[in-house]
């Protein structure tokens, strides 16, 4: 099919994502006049649902937002509370929250890099298609999410919303011996994880660049996950406690969900594994820098289709930590800090997988949650990606619509908004002038 001057895409669902939306795209006069990524999935209420409750609860119930990302959650809420508390984790219970975290990321990447985004690359509709033809690829990814799911069984109580994380540590510590057989793992999953750079890699990537403003954590030494400063590409440093000054967010008619834009900055901003990279590449530990070098990666990333190589490098990134992590272990003498109710107010921020995840909490008297604000980072990349869906498809229009579609999906799924388990596809009705 050949260009068309004036055409009109609207989808009914978003092709593999968390929840419901849909992208209407309109061109008229041979340009792209309107992009829209509609977010139309009800409100979840969590932020009321949290009012009321005691300071110990939200870490539970927040756990809940996200099947794959519960850690994340957990994390960004007690470190807020925590912070209102004026509690401190010692060395020791910081780093098991390190490592829990890390399990996280192994999984949730893996998932995304090979059940979800490399069908695309590879021209299958999805991973149960693609492991007729590459078993082995499908099941170096499985085991993977095995060792990823050991760590969060291990160290969280169970690998799906664990139950062992709580305000000021955990409720119960390993023992070393309990983790010495994961390290033993974690050091036969690290050729997997290198081994998966080299693969995603060799995949072929459109040309195709961002400028968005990128945010992440920072944390001097090592790469940041569970804590840090936040740093954006514009020179811009600033706490937790203070990401409502620099982070407005604002109501767009077409979502249910709302848009993010820094304070002062014209244009979106970008969170997400492309920005971790871009402004920490430097404290990748060696294994991790090196399956970057190897992969052509540079010291910064901006091609969103490459954010599969950048996750598959987070990957390496987090076996490595985590073995690091087991083998300096020493058993706390306490599994968790005491952390006594009072009024105040506190704010955490962490990296789940899709990026910056910031808790804010105000506490009564009594510690009882006064009001509450999740703000997770889908939420700040939707503008980004309606932006970049605008630029992909202008150079696009001479694409029939069953192709520029597909393109699209995969444009989306490069974010990983909410991944989802879904395994339906675009339904596309398109209307010409």
């Amino acid at each position: 099919m050949t260009h068309r001057a004036d055409r009109t895409l609207v989808t009914t669902g978003l092709a593999r994502v968390e929840g419901e939306g849909s992208m209407y795209v309109r061109v008229a006069g041979g340009q792209v006049e309107e992009v829209r990524l509609d977010i139309y999935e009800p409100p979840r209420f969590f932020e009321a649902f949290l009012r009321g409750r005691a300071y110990t609860e939200p870490p539970d119930i927040t756990a809940r937002i996200c099947g794959i990302c519960p850690v994340a959650y957990q994390t960004s809420a007690c470190q807020a509370i925590e912070a209102a508390c004026g509690a401190s984790l010692p060395p020791g219970l910081a780093g098991l929250r390190r490592l829990l975290y890390c399990g996280e990321w192994i999984s949730s990447h893996a998932l995304h890099i090979y059940m979800l985004h490399a069908p695309d690359f590879l021209g299958y509709p999805g991973a149960v298609e693609m492991a007729r033809d590459h078993r082995a690829i499908v099941e170096r990814g499985l085991a993977l999410r095995r060792v990823a799911n050991a760590i969060m069984a291990t160290v969280g109580g169970r690998s799906i919303h664990p139950v062992n994380v709580r305000v000021g540590g955990f409720y119960r510590v390993p023992a070393p011996a309990e983790l010495r057989p994961l390290a033993e793992q974690l050091r036969t999953t690290l050729d997997l994880a290198v081994e998966t750079v080299r693969w995603v890699a060799g995949f072929e990537f459109p040309d195709f660049s961002t400028d968005h403003e990128l945010l992440a954590l920072r944390e001097p030494g090592v790469y940041a996950i569970e804590r840090g400063t936040l740093v954006t590409s514009g020179g811009r440093a600033f706490t937790a406690a203070q990401f409502d000054e620099h982070v407005i967010e604002e109501h767009v008619p077409h979502s249910n969900a709302l848009h993010a834009r820094l304070a002062g900055l014209d244009g979106s901003y970008f969170t997400g594994p492309l920005a971790r990279y871009s402004l920490n590449s430097r404290w990748l530990p060696p294994a991790a820098a090196e399956s970057a070098r190897a992969a052509g990666l540079g010291p910064t990333c901006r091609n969103p289709f490459q954010s599969i190589v950048v996750r598959a490098v987070e990957v390496v990134c987090a076996v490595e930590e985590a073995i690091r992590l087991i083998d300096e272990y020493e058993r706390p003498d306490q599994p968790s800090v005491p952390v006594e109710p009072r009024a105040g107010t506190g704010h955490g921020v962490s990296e789940a997988p899709r990026g910056a995840l910031y808790h804010h909490y105000v506490l009564d008297a009594v510690g009882n949650v006064a009001s509450a604000k999740i703000v997770p980072p889908t939420s700040q990349n939707q503008a980004a990606i309606q932006d970049d869906l605008r630029s992909f498809v202008a150079d696009r229009l001479d694409l029939d619509d069953e192709a520029l579609t597909h393109q699209c999906e995969q444009a989306i799924r490069n974010y990983d908004p909410c991944i989802s388990c879904a395994t339906h596809f675009l339904k596309l009705h398109v209307e010409r002038g």
